[in-house]
C-alpha cells in the first residue's frame, strides 16, 4: 500500500510541475516551444526535417495542367560515381536529379522515396518568394524593387526602418535585428518555425543598422517580403505562386506551403513542400532567362538581377539566389537548410537537383558548402566531361568528423 501511495504522490507531483511548466512558458510568450518539442523531439529529430510539413497547418499551390519532363535517351545509362554514392549515403540523400538539356539524364531516389514524394524545400522558398516580388513588380503591384517596406506597414516608417525597401528584402540587405540560429529554442527564427503569430512577430521585429548597404542573411527579410507581397497583390502567396508560376510551369503535383496557422501566412523563407523534379522546373525556367517552353513568365533583365551579385564584397549573393563561379563557369542555385539544392549552370544547359536530410560541412572560409562541389563535379564526371581526379570535391570533407 506504500508503494501505491508513494507512486500516486510522485504522480501528482510530476502533473503539478509539468503544469508549472507549461504555465511559465505562456506566461513568458514562449508556448511554441511545445509545439517545437511534439515536433521535433519526439519524433527523434533534433531540428527541422523533411517529412515534418505533414505537423503543420499548409496551403495548398495548385497544379495546372501537367507538362511532364522530356526524358533523356539515355537516361539513367550512367551510374552514379563512387563518390557520388559515398555523399548519398554519408549526408542521407533522398533525390537527386541531373538535367541536361531540358531532359532527365539521371535521377536517383533513396530511403523510400520518389519522384512524386514531397519534402520540405527549406531556404529555397526564399527564391521562389523573390521571383513573386519580380513578377509583382513588372504587374505594376509593386513599384520597383526601390518601393519601401513602410508603404505597406506603417511599423517601419521610423528611423533607419524607413529606409527598406523591398529590394533590400530580397537580396538581404535589410539591418534587421534577427538571431538566425536553428538550434537555439529562444532564437526568433525558431519562434517564426513554431509560432503562431508570424505576422505580428515580424511587425515587432527592429531595424538596427542601415538598410541597403551589406549582406546579412536572415529569413526574416523573406518573411516581410511574403508579407509585402500578399498586401500588394491581394493574394495568398501561395495562390498567387500558383497562378504565375507553378501552373504555367506544368507542375505535375500540388505543392504545400506551411503557415503559420490555419487559414493564416505562409512561412515565405521556407517550408514549401514538393519533389525533386517539380522544384527543378524552376530551375529550368532561370536557365531560360524566364521563359518556360516559349511563354515568358519573368522578364529576362529581372531573372539576370536576381543572379547577379547586388555587392561587390558579397558575390555569393543576389536577390534571392546563391551564386558561384566554378570551373570557369557562372552557376546560380537554390538551397535549403539540409542540403537541399537546385543548381543551374546556363552555359552547359545543366540543372543539379538533390533534396536531402543533411547539409555537407560548411566551412567559415566558404559561403558555398563542401557538398556542392561534390554534387557538381560528379555530375560533370558522369557526362563525361570531368576526369575522375578534377574538380574540387574530390578533397572537401563531407562532415565536421571527416575534416578532423
Amino acid at each position: 500500500m506504500k508503494i501505491v501511495k508513494r507512486f500516486i504522490r510522485r504522480f501528482v507531483i510530476g502533473l503539478i510541475l509539468i503544469a508549472v511548466v507549461v504555465a511559465l512558458l505562456y506566461i513568458f510568450n514562449v508556448d511554441y516551444l511545445l509545439k517545437a518539442v511534439r515536433v521535433v523531439y519526439l519524433h527523434g529529430k533534433t531540428t527541422a526535417y523533411l517529412d515534418d510539413y505533414v505537423h503543420f497547418d499548409n496551403r495548398v499551390v495548385k497544379k495546372g495542367t501537367s507538362q511532364p519532363w522530356a526524358v533523356a535517351k539515355d537516361y539513367n545509362k550512367t551510374k552514379a560515381t563512387a563518390r557520388l554514392e559515398e555523399a548519398h549515403k554519408e549526408l542521407g540523400t533522398v533525390a537527386y536529379l541531373i538535367i541536361k538539356n531540358d531532359s532527365i539524364w539521371h535521377e536517383s531516389y533513396y530511403d523510400g522515396y520518389g519522384k512524386d514524394s514531397k519534402s520540405n524545400s527549406f531556404s529555397m522558398a526564399k527564391s521562389v518568394t523573390s521571383a513573386a516580388m519580380f513578377k509583382a513588380i513588372e504587374e505594376g503591384k509593386i513599384k520597383s524593387i526601390d518601393q519601401k517596406v513602410g508603404d505597406y506597414f506603417p511599423e517601419f516608417n521610423k528611423g533607419m526602418a524607413a529606409n527598406l525597401t523591398v529590394g533590400d528584402l530580397s537580396s538581404m540587405a535589410t539591418g534587421l535585428d534577427w538571431d538566425e540560429k536553428y538550434s537555439s529554442a529562444f532564437s526568433i527564427t525558431t519562434r517564426a518555425y513554431f509560432g503562431t503569430e508570424l505576422e505580428k512577430t515580424m511587425l515587432n521585429v527592429g531595424v538596427t543598422r542601415q538598410p541597403g548597404k551589406d549582406f546579412e542573411y536572415v529569413s526574416g527579410a523573406t518573411e516581410l517580403l511574403a508579407m509585402v507581397i500578399v498586401k500588394a497583390t491581394g493574394k495568398h502567396l501561395s495562390d498567387y505562386v500558383s497562378e504565375k508560376f507553378w501552373q504555367p510551369m506544368g507542375a505535375e503535383n500540388d505543392a504545400l506551403w506551411q503557415t503559420d496557422h490555419k487559414d493564416g501566412i505562409e512561412k515565405a523563407y521556407c517550408c514549401f513542400a514538393s519533389n525533386a523534379r517539380d522544384f527543378s522546373r524552376f530551375g529550368k525556367l532561370f536557365e531560360h532567362n524566364g521563359q518556360w517552353n516559349g511563354t515568358r513568365l519573368l522578364d529576362s533583365t529581372d531573372v539576370q538581377k536576381m543572379v547577379t551579385p547586388r555587392f561587390t564584397a558579397s558575390p555569393q549573393y543576389g536577390y534571392g539566389w546563391w551564386l558561384k563561379t566554378y570551373l570557369g563557369k557562372k552557376m546560380y542555385y537554390m538551397r535549403g537548410h539540409l542540403g537541399q539544392f537546385v543548381i543551374v549552370i546556363p552555359q552547359d544547359k545543366l540543372i543539379i537537383t538533390r533534396l536531402g536530410h543533411k547539409k555537407g560541412l560548411q566551412t567559415e572560409t566558404d559561403p558555398h558548402s563542401n557538398d556542392f562541389y561534390v554534387y557538381v563535379d560528379e555530375a560533370y564526371k558522369m557526362l563525361g566531361l570531368m576526369k575522375p581526379n578534377e574538380g574540387e570535391g574530390n578533397s572537401k570533407a563531407l562532415t565536421k568528423a571527416e575534416a578532423k
